[in-house]
């Protein structure tokens, strides 16, 4: 969420960065002053009246204690119509409070400068590209095909238990999934980041902290019993853990990693770029999150996204790196990298991992704080990224592995599966 104070003092910086999304809301930004402006108007007649109803009520005291009863009365009675006064401004300053959080809610963060203006995935900036496709055998299959010869994931199966997008994952196709859940939390851990096992349920008040509340209700499946909600991603309890926490500068930066899995409704996904592993209701992933110091934050972002593609380089993956243009962010980011396999088999670029940096926009809505070391308490920055999301990994695998005699495991792989080939 974006800070009252920034939008009226950067109106015009706000208006120009809405537009890089193309945000198609901009009216909301002048309506966001506009409150604002009579909201501090109000909030200033408030304190104001108080002060005076307060000196009055300090006055009434003194009298009574010297015996002066008939100026307190006087006094007293003056004073009814201001705790009226009081209360209507108090009333207005709630109602003008909540407006002005309906209006913040709906504006997305800002893109950083180097983010470009753009509405789809064909507009974002190709970053770079590393290695060649794989050179794959001439009758070379899709993974849903590799899936089903080699009997390692059922989807049928899954749709009989609750649903498509649920797959069942069988034999050494659950050993692989566990062998990259474990490769992708060492791997992490050897670089710093403290591993968590967070709930895969949160309250509202977690969603909306990260920003998935009220943006992305309908895309989270949600228990309405106890009103809470399947996280989409590690991320929303993790970063979650420091809501409301003020933090030291020296704990900076905060580096956490989680492996859960994530539960999407992915309404209205259609077409066959959902097929087989490609787009899931339900899937494994091993999350990165950081909290920063604003200052380093895009260092950070930097570092995130190397170590993404150091992962993909041990697993001998050809990728590729983007960075998002406006429109095709995350509500929340300021600036995003996608990192995309090469299918040669589907012939497609299938995106693995996401890393943002969101800076304060979700520590406003958390109340993630810091201390500098002058005293000073400000907002964190945030980041989170996929290291990695498993399904198109594992789909990326299979395919980029197969040979006519079975489906090679990478090295890096095989101390986790215990076995070096699917055959």
């Amino acid at each position: 969420m974006l800070q009252v104070n920034y939008i009226r003092e950067n109106r015009e910086k706000v208006l120009e960065r809405l537009n890089v999304r193309n945000f198609k809301q901009p009216e909301l930004v002048d309506q966001i002053i506009s409150i604002d402006e009579e909201r501090r108007q109000t909030q200033n007649s408030l304190e104001n009246l108080t002060a005076e109803a307060n000196a009055a009520a300090k006055q009434v005291g003194e009298l009574m204690r010297t015996g002066k009863k008939e100026e307190a009365e006087v006094i007293k009675s003056k004073t009814a119509s201001q705790k009226e006064s009081i209360k209507t401004l108090g009333e207005k300053l709630t109602e003008l409070e909540q407006s002005q959080f309906n209006l913040l809610v709906q504006l997305p963060n800002l893109p950083h400068h180097l983010v470009k203006p753009g509405t789809t995935p064909e507009e974002n900036e190709v970053v770079l590209v590393h290695g060649e496709p794989a050179k794959l055998p001439a009758n070379a299959k899709p993974h849903w095909e590799l899936t089903a010869k080699y009997d390692i994931i059922d989807f049928e199966l899954g749709v009989k238990i609750t649903g498509a997008g649920f797959p069942v994952y069988k034999g050494k196709g659950a050993r692989l999934q566990r062998a990259l859940i474990n490769f992708f939390l060492d791997e992490a851990i050897a670089v710093g980041y403290k591993e968590m096992q967070v709930p895969h349920l949160v309250n509202a008040a977690s969603g909306f902290g990260t920003g998935q509340l009220p943006d992305k209700e309908g895309q989270m499946y949600h228990s309405t019993v106890d009103d809470l909600y399947l996280i989409p991603t590690a991320e929303v309890p993790v970063t979650n853990l420091y809501r409301d926490v003020i933090l030291k500068e020296e704990d900076l930066p905060i580096k956490n990693t989680a492996y859960t899995p994530c539960f999407r409704r992915e309404a209205g996904s259609y077409g066959s770029h959902v097929r087989g592993l490609n787009r899931l209701h339900q899937f494994d992933k091993v999350e990165l999150v950081q909290v920063t110091h604003p200052d380093k934050s895009y260092d950070t972002l930097e570092e995130m996204s190397t170590y993404v593609q150091s992962l993909l380089q041990k697993l001998g993956l050809h990728y590729r790196v983007l960075r998002l243009c406006g429109g095709d962010m995350g509500f929340g980011s300021a600036m995003t990298y996608d990192m995309e396999t090469w299918s040669a088999s589907q012939e497609r670029w299938l995106e693995v991992s996401s890393v943002s940096n969101v800076e304060t926009f979700q520590s406003n809505r958390s109340k993630i704080r810091f201390k500098g070391k002058e005293g000073k308490t400000q907002l964190a920055h945030t980041l989170n990224g996929s290291a990695l999301a498993l399904p198109r990994i594992v789909a990326s695998i299979l395919e980029n592995y197969q040979t006519e005699n079975g489906i090679i495991i990478p090295e890096v792989l095989r101390k986790y599966t215990g076995f070096d080939i699917i055959d």
